[in-house]
């Protein structure tokens, strides 16, 4: 499908909404990327997965120690994708642009390619969210059904009970699976790959490369192939929960709207701000622990208005979203607690199996 256009009305939500987090920051006299706390958390989430890799790797634990080790090793990969990575690559963990890059770049040894992430997730998913057909978020087929404009497989109806085994396998297919995809497709779902130079390639090929030693080779020369296998296992399937979890609840629950745009002239009915509105919601706030472990993206509808904007910001510019939102008559979506977010998820994944 062709590019939806958003509507561009005379009172622009977006444009007064703008102005008011500016001024915030103007008033405050603060930088909108991150600062100490957020480079703190950095580098402590870094030196703790680094001191429990050494450990696993070439101490070799016993079985219920490494097991627990590789729990909280794959808790870890996920924390430094939702902490590092998403600021760094949106350009907000730091004022310096290589800092930035470097953020980003921890992807690649993570074993992602920020290039594709890049592409698939600043540019087509929060350009274009819940869109079906543009936004690849949401294109899960045959195996689960997002939308209402998507076909109804008979194993849909059961999707509500298998979508965590679905959601477990994210981050081992997302690395050995759907990156290549993108890359000798060139393309992202149904959205032409932006094309990538040599450099692009290099590193491509040479961070998969480096990821397959630090996390396949060097383990199982020194710790066997079966410890290997088990701790990998443990590690990438729980990191596929949370780093699924956490990414679905912003956009795949009860209330959010998947709108499609005009068949007539490709346009959609609201400007872009209130489509990322009624497109995401938020969930658990107020819960200082899940805000810290997910970078902030439970203030999923903060980030989204504002992805150059470091998510240690997102408690203090909320405030101002939504009141702006009440004197505009739009809504603003928020499950106050974590296992609402859960349920709603679940209760939409059962009515879009159902049909």
């Amino acid at each position: 499908m062709s590019t939806p256009k958003f509507a561009v009305t005379a009172q622009s939500f977006h444009t007064e909404l703008k102005r008011r987090v500016n001024s915030y920051f103007e008033e405050q006299r603060k930088k909108p990327t991150g600062n100490f706390h957020l480079y703190f958390k950095a580098i402590s989430f870094g030196v703790a997965l680094v001191a429990i890799y050494v450990h696993l790797v070439f101490f070799t634990p016993v079985l219920w120690l490494g097991i627990v080790e590789s729990l909280v090793l794959g808790g870890l990969i996920a924390a430094i994708g939702f902490n590092v990575m998403h600021d760094g690559s949106h350009g907000s963990f730091s004022t310096n642009k290589v800092v930035n890059t470097m953020a980003a770049f921890s992807l690649n040894m993570l074993g992602g390619s920020s290039f594709m992430w890049n592409f698939k997730h600043n540019i087509i998913h929060h350009a274009y969210t819940n869109i079906d057909g543009v936004d690849d978020d949401i294109d899960i087929q045959p195996w689960l059904r997002m939308s209402n404009t998507q076909k109804k497989y008979k194993l849909h109806k059961y999707q509500h009970y298998y979508f965590w085994f679905l959601y477990a396998l994210l981050y081992i297919l997302w690395i050995f699976v759907m990156d290549y995809q993108k890359y000798f497709k060139q393309k992202i779902g149904n959205m032409p790959l932006k094309k990538m130079e040599l450099k692009d390639h290099v590193v491509f090929w040479s961070f998969k490369f480096v990821h397959l030693i630090i996390f396949v080779g060097i383990p199982i020369y020194f710790a066997g192939f079966v410890p290997w296998l088990v701790g990998f296992l443990v590690t990438t399937l729980f990191a596929g929960v949370v780093i699924s979890i956490v990414f679905q609840l912003a956009h795949t629950v009860e209330h959010t709207h998947f709108p499609m745009p005009s068949e007539e002239d490709g346009r959609l009915q609201d400007e872009w701000a209130i489509h990322q509105l009624k497109t995401t919601a938020n969930f658990a706030t107020r819960n200082k622990l899940i805000s810290m472990l997910v970078g902030g993206l439970n203030f999923q509808v903060e980030h989204h208005l504002f992805p150059k904007i470091s998510h240690v910001h997102y408690p203090a510019i909320s405030r101002i979203i939504k009141q702006t939102c009440r004197e505009f008559n739009v809504e603003y979506i928020e499950y106050p607690k974590m296992r609402m977010a859960i349920a709603s998820h679940v209760a939409y994944l059962r009515e879009m199996g159902r049909g």
